[in-house]
């Protein structure tokens, strides 16, 4: 027998569901869709007597239409399930699809948009279920191989560089106290700033206190220090199986010095202690080695790994008189509505 349930990111069974899930990332906990209030989220989920499969989504409206459109949160998300591998029956992705189907037609709901995790097999569940489309390629440090063998995948100039780092006195520590994390935050914001990135990237104070101090699941962060000066840090969280790299900064003074190596030499060593299968670095702006950050993160790994979006249209029209504003009619933005 089928069941269809929506959780709301305030409700505790969120995690409940999330964390019985065969993998998931912290994407995915109701913490990390609740640290933004703007929206609404939702986790929608089917049941059988003995499976489940979980999408989170964040719920945004469309101007003023009166219309709402899904998304998902900043980083890698996507579907969650208890079975290996996404390998239901057709039967029940139907049933998921039309559930779904019902409530996005109830609550007027045009078109989603999520972005899949590269290390989760999620592509199979979206057969005829919109379109996956593949963007780049990310990074990840198969912690499963013995040690010598993942450092073996480093570039040989990053060893050297790493053993100058130490020679010199460069050393990681965990963060202490929050005078280490208010170091941090100003180093992470002086490096967007030097990057010219965008103001969303730019997180208030609160968020990574919060960020550091959730209990939905495990956040460290690495300081390189040199001096007892910090030179460069790191978030990086750790769920089921996956330890992820998740924010990071150097300040200009020691930007040439690359500490940032050192840190993820020792987070990869945290990692293998702490029993995960991966420390996925992610991509960079292109995902190609012409991109200078995935050329950095692909320093440390051969592995690559395929990072994908799911696109869907649930009511065509409305989408197609959403998008008849739009200018450039060819553009591969989704959706289309939101490209101006």
């Amino acid at each position: 027998m089928y069941r269809f349930e929506i959780i709301d990111k305030s409700q505790p069974n969120w995690n409940k569901v999330v964390k019985s899930s065969n993998v998931y990332d912290f994407h995915h906990t109701s913490f990390y869709h609740s640290i933004d209030n703007t929206f609404s989220s939702k986790l929608f989920v089917a049941h059988d007597d003995q499976e489940f499969i979980a999408l989170p989504l964040v719920i945004r409206p469309i101007g003023e239409t009166g219309l709402f459109d899904c998304t998902s949160v900043y980083g890698y998300a996507g579907p969650v399930t208890s079975k290996e591998n996404f390998k239901f029956d057709l039967e029940f992705r139907s049933f998921f699809k039309e559930s779904f189907n019902t409530y996005c037609e109830d609550n007027g709901i045009v078109s989603v948009f999520s972005r899949l995790h590269p290390l989760i097999e999620q592509v199979s569940f979206f057969e005829d279920f919109g379109k996956v489309v593949d963007v780049n390629k990310t990074i990840t440090i198969d912690l499963t191989l013995p040690l010598e063998q993942q450092r073996a995948q480093y570039r040989k100039s990053n060893k050297s560089e790493i053993n100058q780092l130490k020679r010199k006195g460069f050393f990681v520590a965990e963060a202490q106290n929050q005078n280490d994390i208010d170091a941090f935050v100003s180093i992470y914001y002086e490096t967007m700033e030097r990057v010219n990135a965008s103001p969303s990237y730019f997180f208030t104070k609160e968020y990574f206190n919060s960020f550091l101090n959730n209990d939905n699941f495990d956040s460290k962060l690495l300081l390189a220090k040199y001096n007892d000066e910090v030179a460069a840090g790191a978030i990086f969280t750790m769920t089921k199986k996956i330890m992820q790299y998740h924010l990071a900064g150097t300040t200009e003074q020691y930007i040439r010095e690359t500490p940032m190596k050192l840190i993820l030499d020792e987070a990869r060593l945290l990692g293998n202690n702490s029993g995960m299968e991966s420390l996925h670095l992610g991509g960079g702006v292109g995902g190609s080695d012409d991109d200078s950050l995935f050329r950095f993160k692909s320093g440390f790994s051969n592995k690559q790994c395929e990072f994908k979006i799911w696109q869907y249209i649930v009511n065509e029209r409305k989408y197609n008189e959403l998008s008849e504003k739009i200018k450039n009619k060819n553009s591969s933005f989704f959706p289309l509505y939101r490209s101006e």
